[in-house]
């Protein structure tokens, strides 16, 4: 006998999520993978975080959570948006700093959504 979700149970379990629980937690999930792209990720002992840069895909990954930090800020309030910003800035440095070919100013990793990054 296979299992199937129920689908009624999962609806139920979301509707029940605060919109700005969720905009905050894919956020999340946009800063994390993003700073494992920049490289950022810790050391152990069989990988450094280097291994795992990957700026072309930490670009878009920024670049989505620049467009969502910023569309999302007036609803979700600053309480919360004001801890993204920040981490998308850590962000946008992280990648200046990982990046042999610096971009020009206002065009790195979403720069169109934020503006310059300094």
């Amino acid at each position: 006998m296979s299992e199937t979700p129920d689908t009624s149970t999962a609806t139920r379990d979301i509707a029940d999520v605060a919109a700005v629980e969720v905009i905050t937690t894919a956020a999340v999930h946009l800063m994390s993978a993003a700073a494992v792209k920049c490289g950022l990720s810790p050391d152990t002992d069989d990988t450094t975080g280097a291994d795992y840069l990957d700026l072309d895909e930490a670009r878009k990954l920024i670049t989505a959570l620049a467009a969502l930090v910023t569309a999302s800020a007036p609803d979700i309030g600053n309480q919360h948006a004001r801890s993204l910003r920040d981490g998308l800035r850590s962000l946008q440095l992280a990648f200046r700093e990982a990046s042999p070919f610096p971009d020009a100013p206002g065009e790195g990793p979403g720069e169109k959504f934020t503006g310059y990054v300094s």
